[in-house]
């Protein structure tokens, strides 16, 4: 039987443990950067100077370091809530405003993600007016900045509080088997989201302009041909507002499918590098990626609600994090707080498959494009971007969505004779 003891220890062991490795692997990786600072890579030494090579060590060795204090404040602000009496005052007071549950659960919600969100303001703009500052990425201004904030606040609620108050009708109109009916209902509103994305939401934070580069669009159509896909959306985003990193992506489903270049992207490789990057966007989509990633997040998010469900209306659950009153939506926060500990261990699984994906993409890049003109904008992108060249094994291993340049240079060696 779980008491109140058993699932508070065991939250602090799953606590301490994730932030103790979190810590070990940010560590490991700041040491190893700067045992490698003084010497390009052998592999990168005809393409990358020694000069970009240090600003990629100094770049990362600043991020790495805003991480540690990251994750230890954050911590602390973790612990702050649920170890003290504040979130059960939080919850005492908006009950106090409304004797209606569903709109004392939205008030809740709401109130602690403001009051949180606010925590990580000032890393924020550390982050972007600092360390991006520094290392001349930052194109944003103080202005821009703030009105980003405001849109992503009002679009939050303007999404949210709707998406809360189903959830929540849910959750006390369905009984026990409310969780199952969650699933569906944050199924739909995913799929929802996917498509509005691209056609509402993005366009408010930058410009999509239709690729008017002919002989761009010339290889494009080509591409796509060879590939036997039909994307008649190509889009190029304003990226050089707020920062001068590039990348490029695929988003949508349906008629609102699309391929996003960021115009600082466009502006460093030449076509042929472009249509490469743009194959490896299209093995992701051929190979099916981003439908078998719906379907394994839509899996955990059963597996997660099935057991939110369990525990919704346990006393003990609510006991151990100091709440006198047994409330489901107060389970449903305690639950988004705590889960992340618990499934911290799986995630070099999951970045292996990501990984994964990514050589096959790669791979499909290769056959429909060129492995040679791939790798050149890889290195390119290594470079504008100031990717380390050389991050610690185990660190990639544990984090990397993307294998580390050198695996995924030699990768695509194989194809490029």
């Amino acid at each position: 039987m779980l008491t109140a003891e058993i699932i508070h220890t065991s939250f602090i062991i799953f606590f301490t443990l994730t932030i103790s490795v979190k810590l070990i692997l940010l560590l490991l990786n700041i040491y190893h950067i700067k045992a490698n600072f003084g010497q390009v890579p052998s592999e990168f030494s005809e393409t990358i100077t020694l000069e970009d090579h240090q600003k990629a060590q100094n770049y990362t060795l600043a991020k790495n370091k805003l991480s540690v204090f990251s994750l230890i404040f954050h911590g602390i602000i973790l612990l702050l809530w649920l170890e003290s009496s504040a979130l059960n005052d939080l919850n005492s007071y908006v009950s106090s405003l409304s004797d209606q549950a569903v709109y004392q659960g939205i008030g809740f919600i709401i109130l602690f993600s403001l009051i949180n969100s606010i925590f990580s303001i000032p890393e924020s703009l550390y982050s972007t007016f600092v360390i991006e500052e520094k290392f001349g990425f930052n194109k944003m201004t103080p202005l821009l900045f703030i009105k980003d904030m405001g849109k992503q606040l009002l679009i939050s609620l303007i999404i949210g509080v709707p998406f809360l108050f189903l959830i929540l009708k849910i959750l006390y109109g369905l009984g026990d088997s409310w969780w199952f009916f969650t699933w569906l209902f944050i199924i739909a509103f995913q799929f929802i989201m996917i498509w509005a994305y691209p056609k509402f939401i993005a366009p408010l934070f930058n410009k999509f302009s239709p690729l008017d580069d002919k002989e761009l669009i010339k290889n494009v159509a080509a591409l796509s041909e060879r590939c036997e896909v039909s994307f008649k959306d190509y889009y190029v985003m304003n990226a050089s507002l707020r920062s001068s990193h590039g990348n490029a992506y695929f988003t949508g489903f349906g008629k609102n499918k699309r391929i996003v270049f960021f115009d600082t992207l466009l502006s460093s490789l030449k076509t042929d590098e472009v249509i490469s990057v743009l194959a490896h966007e299209l093995g992701h989509f051929k190979r099916k990626h981003i439908l078998k990633m719906i379907v394994s997040s839509a899996f955990f998010l059963l597996v997660g609600l099935f057991i939110l469900g369990q525990l919704y209306d346990n006393p003990a659950f609510f006991e151990a994090f100091g709440f006198n009153k047994v409330e489901p939506y107060v389970a449903l926060l305690l639950f988004s707080l705590i889960s992340s500990y618990y499934t911290f261990l799986f995630t070099p699984i999951s970045s292996w498959l990501s990984r994964k994906k990514e050589f096959e993409a790669d791979e499909f890049a290769a056959t429909h494009a060129s492995a040679k003109k791939l790798i050149s904008a890889l290195l390119k992108m290594y470079k504008d971007n100031s990717s380390t060249l050389t991050p610690h094994p185990l660190y990639s291993k544990w984090y990397f969505s993307h294998p580390p340049a050198k695996e995924r240079i030699d990768f695509l060696n194989k194809f490029s004779s």
